[in-house]
């Protein structure tokens, strides 16, 4: 089923183009801001009306006379509205028709691409030779969230979880693991449990011994030549390492797996396949004695141009390297539409310069778009990178533990009678949702004030406040009342009533704009005002009280909010609760 805004656009593009006589017309239907305007309103008039040197309020009214020849079932009125704006307001019984069937049918709620595509999603990427930190945790929950909207709209996802797991800091690792195992070689030393730890100490040994550092260095051309020992020792470091991962995985709910792990030591046998690429396209030139590539468009302050480095003077290979490798794989063996990478905005630069390579290299086919999915950093109340009191950088599970923690705390003082597994149950959920919301709510390109009070808060923009709401529906719908209702719509008579189902047949939009635009903030914004509006129809509909085919009408309309809040939050990767 398409949109109600795909059937507007549709509609009034064909209307315009015959008002106007040009084929390509943009009927830009928006919808409005105040309910006395209309439910939507059509603002491309004005634009084709500038291209016609005419009058855009006279091209409007030709518009709406064709329109109204076709008389479409979904609207009950066209309206011509300031310089040019066409203002529709819809038919309740097409409205009601609609949700009816979503009622029927959930799962149509969100309407499937009418183009679906093969689509890479890059996301979370940690480096195993560290625990995940919080600078791991909007990567990976906005790419998670992304990844279950473009699912939900009918795509073909390919999750890549481009793990740093090769290098030269795995020489030192190994080096250090076979210095402070136990005698038995199947077990690893308790060190490793805490890989923060074990890393720390690891550089320190590489900074203050000669000797180890050798051995380390040694230990790389071991790991890289592919000495089976070596080799070994590395797999149960990854395994290790994987474990830690998998953890905070569960921990968050994110949908990624073992068999979506696109490690870095994947392409280590493909790189001198790129550099050779690069010299046949006559890309590659020499620069203090490492391959480079350097392209027009990319140029420092001072006007000199700025490399693209694919091969070191040593002969190591960089990030950029590994990446074209990647691009390679994806867009002519995978051959997929777009190839989504969700990483730090600071990378920024890095991959201007390795797509506009790919590009111009022929390593990415002309099919393919390649899209740096930017987010910025998480701050301390200080306007600084969050971190500890002491400076260090905090661990993913130490924040994600501290929110259930503070979550307990919560439940505790408001609902002290209930059972304590029971609460514990409330607050694991409860502390990890309110952390990825508080996230997942901002703008992805901005940075962002990581506050307590705010996140675990039940009132505003919060997912403490949107569970809820969904909690409080779902206890009207357990009333004796409640049973055997009759799940149809039937009445939006009261204005609340038509707000909230509108509100409601507007999912899919959401949905479909943030599997294009990729702002997973979009949808958390809807779905507060999904919940606003279910208040303010609870507040003033009597639901329990009703008359018989009203109640049964309005516990209808109900359970499709708390279906779609449901659905919403799910795409967020928040769990819901039947009580809270």
């Amino acid at each position: 089923m398409d949109t109600i805004k795909q059937l507007l656009n549709n509609e009034i593009e064909s209307a315009l183009a015959l008002a106007s006589g040009i084929d390509d017309c943009n009927a830009n239907v928006i919808t409005t801001s105040k309910p006395e305007f209309g439910d939507y309103q059509a603002n491309g008039i004005m634009a084709i009306a500038k291209q016609l040197k005419t009058n855009p309020r006279e091209l409007a009214a030709i518009v709406i006379e064709k329109l109204e020849v076709r008389k479409n079932e979904l609207v009950e009125s066209y309206e011509i509205a300031g310089p040019g704006f066409i203002n529709i307001r819809l038919n309740p019984d097409a409205l009601l028709h609609r949700a009816n069937s979503a009622l029927t049918d959930p799962q149509s709620l969100v309407a499937s691409s009418q183009n679906p595509k093969t689509i890479v999603v890059d996301y979370s990427s940690p480096n195993l030779a560290k625990e995940m930190h919080v600078g791991h945790l909007r990567g990976t929950i906005i790419g998670d969230s992304l990844v279950r909207v473009l699912e939900k709209c009918g795509h073909k996802i390919i999750r890549q979880n481009h793990v740093g797991d090769w290098g030269t800091q795995f020489g030192m690792l190994i080096a250090y693991l076979q210095e402070v195992r136990t005698q038995d070689e199947s077990e690893l030393p308790a060190q490793l449990s805490d890989l923060e730890e074990f890393y720390r100490a690891a550089k320190d040994r590489f900074d203050s011994d000669e000797e180890f550092a050798n051995t380390a260095r040694l230990s790389v051309v071991k790991l890289q030549g592919g000495d089976p020992e070596y080799n070994r020792v590395w797999q149960q470091f990854i395994e290790e390492s994987l474990a830690h991962c998998e953890a905070i995985y569960e921990k968050l709910n994110i949908t990624l797996t073992r068999d979506d792990l696109d490690a870095e030591s994947r392409y280590n046998d493909e790189l001198e396949n790129i550099v050779a690429e690069l010299e046949r396209k006559e890309l590659l030139a020499e620069s203090d004695g490492a391959k480079c590539v350097f392209l027009p468009e990319f140029v420092g302050k001072d006007g000199s141009p700025l490399p693209v480095i694919i091969q070191k003077s040593d002969g190591g290979y960089l990030y950029s390297t590994t990446d074209l490798a990647a691009i390679k794989l994806r867009s002519q063996q995978l051959n997929v539409d777009r190839s989504l990478y969700v990483v730090d905005a600071r990378q920024s630069l890095h991959f201007q310069q390795v797509f506009a390579v790919a590009k111009k290299s022929d390593i990415a086919t002309e099919k393919i778009s390649l899209e740096h999915i930017a987010y910025g950093t998480m701050m301390g109340s200080d306007g600084k990178p969050f971190k500890t009191r002491s400076g260090d950088i905090v661990k993913l599970v130490d924040l994600l533990d501290e929110s259930v923690r503070r979550a307990f705390d919560l439940v505790s003082e408001k609902n002290p009678e209930l059972d304590e597994s029971l609460r514990h149950s409330i607050a694991e959920k409860v502390g990890i949702a309110a952390v990825k919301y508080a996230d997942l709510s901002k703008n992805r390109t901005s940075d962002y004030i990581f506050e307590w009070s705010t996140m675990l808060s039940f009132e505003g923009n919060t997912a403490p406040y949107l569970m809820y709401a969904y909690a409080r529906i779902k206890s009207i719908l357990r009333k004796e009342e409640a049973q055997d209702f009759t799940a149809k719509i039937t009445s939006i008579s009261e204005s609340e009533e038509r707000l909230l189902l509108l509100k409601i047949l507007q999912f899919s939009e959401i949905v479909q704009a943030v599997s294009e635009d990729c702002f997973p903030n979009q949808l958390c914004n809807y779905l507060f005002e999904l919940a606003g509006l279910f208040m303010r129809f609870y507040e003033a509909c009597p639901i329990l009280k009703a008359d018989n085919s009203l109640k049964d009408s309005r516990l209808a309309l109900a359970s499709l909010t708390a279906y779609t809040l449901q659905q919403g939050l799910d795409l967020l990767g928040i769990e819901t609760l039947e009580q809270m």
